[in-house]
Formats: structure tokens, sequence, C-alpha cells
């Protein structure tokens, strides 16, 4: 008789860009799909590139909202953006689901495991997502998911230990034994160094096959 090995993962928890949704992967990615010229000053404005990660941060942890971030990408880049410039680029950044994160979920359902989102983001982007309401309009198979989380709303961003904290405590989940899967090594080598199994996700591939085959070296399928 075969016998079966039990899974020692009990809830999957997802990062949301470049695992389930595909996302701009740079400032420039995202001016090109906002429709901006790749001639355009901004790109180029060294006072943008160098406070713009710092202002990401303060965004992800939701030190300063929209409206805020976006009077300081016009200030920073000379007023080569306005401030209606900078929540078009913002708005380009979500592109789409990638193809058959249905499936994951379901598989990781199926076989009774729960799932989770971790994911650095701001307030406009969880706002298109549906995430605020849990509407997911464009965005359905995240209402499959059991608990979203931002670190928005725990202040805190990856890789910073206390978001990992913060988002077992809020999820309920300390003493959950949790498979992360993120495209960032920074967060995963957080996630380790947490106590989690954690797996990284190359995001220019097929990321639900790479979580599939993850999910079968876990034991979880």
């Amino acid at each position: 008789m075969r016998m079966v090995i039990e899974s020692r993962i009990d809830t999957v928890v997802f990062d949301l860009g470049g695992v389930l949704i595909r996302i701009a992967r740079s400032w420039k990615d995202a001016h090109l799909l906002a429709g901006f010229d790749d001639k355009h000053p901004g790109l180029v404005h060294q006072g943008l590139a160098k406070q713009s990660p710092r202002l990401a941060r303060e965004h992800m942890s939701g030190t300063i909202d929209l409206t805020n971030w976006a009077r300081a990408i016009k200030e920073c880049s000379d007023d080569n953006y306005s401030v209606d410039d900078a929540i078009r680029i913002m708005d380009a950044w979500i592109i789409a689901e990638y193809p058959r994160i249905r499936s994951v979920i379901d598989t990781i359902h199926d076989a009774g495991i729960d799932t989770a989102v971790l994911s650095n983001t701001n307030a406009r982007h969880w706002q298109l997502l549906g995430a605020d309401d849990r509407s997911f309009n464009d965005y359905p198979n995240l209402a499959e998911i059991h608990q979203i989380h931002a670190s928005h709303l725990l202040g805190h961003v990856k890789p910073d230990p206390e978001i990992y904290e913060s988002f077992t405590k809020t999820a309920n989940l300390g003493s959950a034994r949790i498979l992360f899967f993120d495209d960032t090594m920074l967060n995963i080598d957080a996630a380790r160094h947490y106590g989690w199994a954690a797996r990284h996700i190359d995001h220019t591939g097929d990321t639900a096959k790479q979580m599939l085959t993850a999910l079968t070296h876990h034991r979880i399928i």
C-alpha cells in the first residue's frame, strides 16, 4: 500500500505583483504604459531617480497618501510631471492577472490548505484591484483567497521583519506553517529568516507552473 506523506504546510501566502498579478517593473515601464513618450525629460531626471524609491516606500507603508505622493513626484521632478501625470502613471502600474492562477488557488483549497496575500502595495492600487471593498471586478481570482493583507494597512513593508510579525498577528497565523511565494529574493530571504518556507517566483515565466511545482515539492499536491 502506498504511504501518504502529509504536507507540513497549512497556509500558502502569495505576494501580488510578479506572482498573481502582472505589473510594471520600473518607473519607465509604468511611464510608457501610461502613454507618455520615451523622450520625456522626467525619465532621466536625477532628482526623481533619487527620491522615488523613498517616496514609494512611504506610500507603501501608508506614511503618505496618493495626493502627497503625487505632489512629491511633481516637486522632485522639477514639474516635469504634474500631480495628474504621477497618478496616471500609478494607475498604469497594474496590468492583469497571470494565466491559470485560479487553478493554483483551487488546487491549494482542494488540499484543505488556507490561502492569504501579503503584498507591498498602496491604497490606490488596493482600490484598483478591488481589494478595499472585496469587489475584485477585474481581478476575480483574488476573490477566492481567504485573507488579503497589504503593507499600507499593516504599516510596514517587505523585507522589513516587522511586516512578517504584523501580518501573522493580524491574520491570526502565529502558529501556522507557511509557504510563501514572492518574486523578490530579499523578501524571500526575510521570510525564511522569520521561519517560513519560501519560494522565489520568476515574474518573467509561467508563475502558475512554478507554484504548482513548489506545491508538489512541499507535498501539498
